[in-house]
Formats: structure tokens, C-alpha cells, sequence
């Protein structure tokens, strides 16, 4: 046996004898082993046991009637049923979880059986196939519960998987270690890969080999900026070794459905280090696989990232930095699949974030809004996000202030005056819309009616009588 065998077989056999007792010590003895070479010691740092307990105010406002219901079920029919991935990292944090997701030892057609005896109805069926079950408790609650799998093949988007009842396996599939936690219903937390410590020391990283998950879902590229954004404490603290699978794995993302990338994009622009992020992945060379331009603008990110209001930009607006013209607006929107409201958000920002010198600053924005010829709510949010993406508060404030007015008139009221049908009562329109903003907003209906014969004079239309 050569001298790296028996110090594994040395480390191995004390390390067990540690690790029941002395967790601490032996991450310590993990530490120092693998500054003095032994790289390949990290998978011993896998946790296979309950390392603690919460009992907090969070937690227990888990148990609604439909939980204890559920929970007392999986107990009777003796399956185990826990708490899984990002809910257990939320209550780790003290945040109040918005979703639960459940993992259990029993398989799709053993939880069917167990609710159909009980007459408990079963809905979504569609996801059975990946081994979620979906019961509805007292007609009130759902509940996703998903039995422990292995994923068998994966092409990048999609996995077979295969059931198993061994709770590291599945911790081995998930992402990220802050993801790869389980919580007992009496409140024991399973940490296989170290995830708990990680999220004390606000540290991202995959679990095991970060190439082997990413190749498992190309998504886990943005998934692991989402989460670096919502965990890290500090912009530019990326573990070594992370950018350069990313980098070399970047060309996946082309395989993603484009929901899906701005589903996670979206969230990316919402979070802490947005712009330090965004800059990040695109030094990374994932810009033209998410619909972003080859070479996009980032001096103009960074000035638009650096004013006081881009925290709270729309992402559809922040992004829109990166963007010089509404066809790279319309090139990224066929990419991603934005909403009606965020691809015409994009392309507002891209048209009017220009300077509009007026003797009055107010003006042209509020003639945006009076103009214009969709929902005057969306339009005035869509100034609001061009006020906030040029930094210009004082007048943001101002134009939030303002209520805005309703034109007096309409069609019936001019056609009785005299105005014609068709384009010529359009354009009747426009003429003394222009007279009632003269006014700020002013005007009466009496008042521009009293207008009516002279603009139909320069028109050259006779009078409808």
C-alpha cells in the first residue's frame, strides 16, 4: 500500500471516529489536510447525518391544519416526508418561506394509493412523470410532493430520472450545496454537502463538480448568479474555479428555453450586485446566448447602474442599458419571450432616454402620457422608469405628483359642433389637444370649442351642419 492509500486509510478511519462527535474538529483536520495536498479529501466533508434542530418562529408558522394532516399521513403509512431545497435554506436565514416543496421516500404510485384510501383528491398530474404528486388537503391546501430520485441520463434542459429512497442521492443532484438541504418535520436539518456552513459563510458553490452540474441543466449557469445576488455579502467573492466551468459551459444556455432564462435573468436584475453580475456573465461570454448583443453597451450600463435610482429600476429598464436600438430590444425580446408590457417597456426606455430640453422639464414627458395611444397607466409607469434610468429624481418626484388630466372632449361633442368624420376629426383632435397643454391642462370644453370654427378654418373644412 503506497503512502497516499494509508494516509487515506488513516484519515478515513480517524475522521469517523471525529465526525460523530466533534464536527468541528473535523472540518478543521478537513482544512489542514487539504493545504497539504490531499485535494481529493473534499468529499469527506459530506454530512450524512441530522446536524441540528431549528424551532423557530418561522418554522412553525409552517404548520397549517392541511401540513399536520399531510404530515401525520406519510407518518402512518411509514414513509418519510421532508422539507426540500430552497425553503430549508429560507428558514435557515429566518425568511418566511413562500413555497414548500416536499421530498418522501415513497414513490409516485405508493403516495396515489396512500391519498386515494384517504380520499384525498390529487391535481396537476402532469408532473408524475418526474415523481411529483400534488394533493389537495381539506379541499384547501396543495401540497407538491416529489419522491427522491437520481437523475439517470440528462441532455442539458431534461433529465430521466429513477426513484430511489436514499436521501444523499438526491442531495447529490441538486445545484447548489445552500440548495441541497432537507428539514424533518419535528425540525432536524440533513446537510449532506456542507450546505449549512456554506450559508453561514454566505458562500455559493456547487455541489461536488460544478461542469457535472451545470451539463445537468444549463440553467444552473444563472441560477448560480440569482442565488449569488440573494446570498453573498460581498460583489466579487466568487469561489475559485466557478467562472472558469461557467465560462467553458456558457454555450449550453442556447439549448434553454428563452421563458426559462428570463424567468432566472429577470430575478438576476432584481437583486443585490445586479450590475457587478450582469458584467460578470457577460465577461464570461454569456451575452449572445440569452439574446444579448455581441457587443453590447456597457459603458452605458455602468453609468445608468452607477445613478442612485437604478436599484429600483424595472429589470426590463436596467437591461435596456445594454441595449443601443429597438432592434436589439426586439432581437432580445424573440430571444426571451418578454410580455407585451416588458417589450414595450424596453422599447419607451431605448426611444425617450435621450435629453428633451424644454423650457419647461416636465413638459415632454407629460405630453408622452397625454399622447399617447396606449393605457395611460402603463405609459406613465414606463416614464417613470425613463426618469429613474436618466437619475433624474427631482423630476421623477414631481411627474409621480401629477395627476393626470383627462382631455375634455370627444368625438361626439365635436361631431356636433360641426367637426367632420374620419382622419379630419383626428386631426381636429390633435389641434386643440395641443391648445389645452398650451394651457396646462387648463382649457374647458367650452373653452376649446369656442376654437372649433377657426381650426376647421385652417383646416379649409366647411362646417358639418
Amino acid at each position: 500500500m503506497g503512502i497516499h492509500s494509508r494516509n487515506w486509510t488513516t484519515l478515513t478511519s480517524i475522521g469517523k471516529c471525529i465526525l460523530n462527535h466533534y464536527e468541528t474538529r473535523w472540518r478543521l483536520i478537513i482544512s489542514v489536510f487539504s493545504k497539504k495536498g490531499f485535494s481529493s479529501l473534499h468529499p469527506l466533508v459530506t454530512l450524512n447525518y441530522p446536524i441540528m434542530k431549528i424551532d423557530t418562529p418561522e418554522f412553525k408558522a409552517l404548520f397549517t391544519p392541511g401540513l399536520t394532516t399531510l404530515a401525520s399521513l406519510f407518518k402512518d403509512y411509514g414513509y418519510e416526508l421532508r422539507i426540500a431545497g430552497g425553503a430549508v435554506r429560507d428558514l435557515l436565514m429566518k425568511i418566511q418561506p413562500k413555497d414548500l416543496d416536499f421530498a418522501t421516500t415513497a414513490t409516485p404510485d405508493q403516495m396515489k394509493e396512500m391519498f386515494s384510501a384517504e380520499g384525498i383528491r390529487m391535481i396537476n398530474t402532469k408532473g408524475e412523470k418526474h415523481g411529483t404528486v400534488t394533493p389537495r388537503i381539506n379541499d384547501k391546501e396543495n401540497f407538491e410532493v416529489t419522491t427522491l430520485r437520481i437523475d439517470v441520463r440528462t441532455d442539458g434542459r431534461h433529465a430521466d430520472v429513477e426513484f430511489t429512497t436514499d436521501w444523499k442521492l438526491d442531495a447529490n443532484r441538486r445545484d447548489l450545496t445552500i440548495n441541497s438541504m432537507f428539514l424533518s418535520l419535528d425540525g432536524t436539518l440533513s446537510d449532506y454537502f456542507g450546505g449549512y456552513q456554506d450559508l453561514l459563510k454566505r458562500r455559493v458553490v456547487f455541489v461536488g463538480d460544478a461542469d457535472t452540474r451545470i451539463q445537468e441543466d444549463y440553467l444552473r449557469i444563472l441560477r448560480y448568479f440569482r442565488f449569488y445576488g440573494r446570498i453573498a455579502e460581498q460583489a466579487d467573492r466568487h469561489e475559485e474555479g466557478i467562472f472558469e466551468a461557467i465560462e467553458r459551459n456558457a454555450g449550453g444556455l442556447l439549448r434553454v428555453s428563452g421563458e426559462r432564462i428570463w424567468s432566472e435573468l429577470r430575478k438576476i436584475l432584481e437583486g443585490k450586485f445586479a450590475g457587478d453580475l450582469m458584467k460578470s456573465m457577460l465577461s464570461l461570454g454569456i451575452g449572445p446566448h440569452i439574446g444579448l448583443p455581441v457587443d453590447p453597451d456597457v459603458a452605458e450600463f455602468d453609468r445608468v447602474w452607477c445613478r442612485q435610482c437604478a436599484r429600483c429600476l424595472h429589470p426590463v429598464a436596467l437591461l435596456a442599458a445594454l441595449l443601443r436600438n429597438q432592434d436589439e430590444v426586439m432581437k432580445f425580446h424573440s430571444r426571451v419571450k418578454l410580455s407585451s408590457y416588458e417589450r414595450d417597456l424596453g422599447l419607451f426606455v431605448v426611444e425617450h432616454r435621450g435629453d428633451k430640453p424644454s423650457v419647461k422639464p416636465l413638459r415632454p414627458y407629460q405630453l408622452l402620457v397625454v399622447n399617447s395611444k396606449g393605457k395611460t397607466h402603463d405609459t406613465k409607469e414606463w416614464v417613470c422608469e425613463v426618469l429613474k434610468y436618466r437619475g433624474d429624481q427631482t423630476l421623477l418626484k414631481e411627474f409621480e405628483q401629477w395627476s393626470v388630466p383627462r382631455f375634455p372632449l370627444n368625438g361626439y361633442m365635436l361631431k356636433e359642433k360641426g367637426a367632420p368624420g374620419g382622419k379630419g376629426l383626428g386631426q381636429v383632435v390633435d389641434i386643440l389637444k395641443k391648445h389645452w397643454v398650451e394651457s396646462d391642462f387648463n382649457m374647458s370644453s367650452e373653452d376649446l370649442l369656442q376654437l372649433l370654427p377657426h381650426v376647421l378654418c385652417e383646416m379649409g373644412v366647411k362646417p358639418n351642419r
